[in-house]
């Protein structure tokens, strides 16, 4: 999304707000959360507000779920959408290697470090069309996708 600003003169200019790591919360949508769940059945939300959690067992920002042990939990994962997705993967990873299911809803940047390392070795489900996130009066300005990080299928060399 580009949104116009009015400068001084009352002239129009655009702010690339969305397309820089400025704004990195997107709330899930709520139908998009039980098509998953539906098939998946989590049990651990942990990249969530109180307000936006879509498990009862979550974690917030102040209880930082990167520091958390995700156990054998079928996780549904959207992170912060900035420069720290790379990290909130390489946990998703590890999580799936020590015997958790991740479902991980990120953007498609398949020209990413962290996509190639973590995200391209599991199965990838790309979402066709762009999602509208909750809270957000647009349609996000990028592709999404869903990374399916199952233990049973699980490659060590991320």
């Amino acid at each position: 999304m580009i949104m116009k600003t009015t400068d001084e003169l009352g002239r129009n200019r655009l702010s690339t707000l969305m397309f820089s790591s400025a704004s990195n919360e997107w709330a899930t949508p709520q139908d998009l959360f039980d098509a998953l769940h539906a098939e998946f059945r989590f049990t651990l939300d942990p990249c969530s507000t109180h307000e936006n959690a879509k498990c009862k067992n979550h974690f917030t920002i102040e209880e930082n779920g990167l520091a958390q042990d995700w156990g054998k939990n079928r996780v549904f994962m959207n992170p912060p959408y900035g420069r720290q997705i790379g990290v909130w993967m390489q946990k998703a990873h590890e999580s799936c290697l020590s015997g958790a299911l991740v479902v991980c809803l990120v953007p498609s940047r398949t020209d990413t470090i962290w996509w190639h390392s973590f995200a391209a070795q599991y199965e990838v489900r790309f979402i066709r069309g762009r999602i509208k996130f909750n809270g957000h009066k647009n349609c996000a300005p990028f592709p999404s996708a869903g990374v399916i990080m199952n233990p049973k299928n699980a490659v060590k060399n991320g």
